[in-house]
């Protein structure tokens, strides 16, 4: 059983630049990945203007029944979120690392265009590195 269903990575003005699906359950097509995003985008937006705490960077985290959504906001606005069983505590740190692996892999990139999806084949290797990683960590707990 995988801690993580599946990992979004959202660009500043809310478009997905990337989508990578670690479930054993049914794959989301295109279009409902992209709702998704979009939705998460809107959410985390509303919340941080009507949070009653000043300087709220918005939803860090949504738990549910069957999932928890939890998200880093990087200080240029670039969302990263993962969808993972209920209960799933420790992915503050995953998240952390794998927007190091986008800073290094994909913003050095002299052939990345900014706010465009994600093709870079070192960060997909190095990312797949961290989920395994991560996932024989959580399967040792």
């Amino acid at each position: 059983m995988a801690a993580i269903y599946s990992l979004y990575i959202i660009n500043k003005s809310g478009g997905l630049i990337f989508y990578k699906d670690y479930g054993l359950a049914g794959r989301m097509d295109t279009n409902d990945s992209l709702r998704l995003a979009s939705l998460w985008h809107s959410m985390h937006a509303i919340s941080q203007q009507l949070s009653p705490i000043s300087g709220c960077f918005g939803i860090e985290l949504l738990e549910a029944d069957t999932f928890d959504l939890h998200c880093f906001q990087s200080l240029t606005g670039t969302k990263f979120f993962v969808v993972s069983e209920p209960g799933t505590h420790h992915m503050d740190n995953l998240l952390k690392h794998i927007y190091e692996l986008y800073t290094d892999y994909v913003l050095k990139n002299p052939f990345y265009e900014m706010e465009m999806p994600i093709r870079c084949e070192l960060f997909d290797i190095n990312l797949a590195q961290a989920i395994q990683k991560d996932r024989v960590a959580y399967l040792g707990r």
